[in-house]
């Protein structure tokens, strides 16, 4: 498969984008996606077993600088999507992102643009980029 060009997976979105082109149905859309990849995931735990969560408290020790503090800070994710699950989470990240891009371009944004701009705005901020 050839590597898409800036801008064309939003380009074709847009041209497909026909029966949910309002912004209200596009936006629910969006919603219902993030939504089913959050499923695809508790399936992946709950009716699969390929993953499981065991979540607790985050421990920030004192004595480490930041630099360390990546390295013991814990995702509460034990073992690996298996082939199946892996395939449904993507599937709905794809959908994710076909609305997200659909979005863009109903406000006339470009998805590319933004993906860069934050780019540089975490490589700028870093650590400090999400507190």
């Amino acid at each position: 498969m050839a590597e898409l060009s800036e801008g064309t997976f939003q380009r074709t979105v847009d041209e497909y984008l026909i029966r949910h082109r309002s912004v209200l149905d596009v936006e629910s859309k969006l919603t219902e996606a993030v939504a089913r990849v959050n499923r695809a995931i508790a399936k992946a735990v709950t009716t699969c077993g390929c993953v499981s969560i065991h979540a607790g408290r985050q421990k920030f020790p004192t004595d480490h600088g930041l630099a360390g503090l990546r390295e013991l800070m814990q995702s509460h994710l034990e073992g690996e999507l298996c082939a199946r699950c892996r395939e449904a989470v993507e599937t709905e990240i794809g959908m994710t992102l076909f609305y997200l891009a659909a979005i863009c371009s109903l406000f006339g944004l470009d998805l590319a643009a933004i993906e860069r701009k934050e780019h540089a705005r975490v490589a700028t901020l870093g650590v400090f980029h999400l507190t």
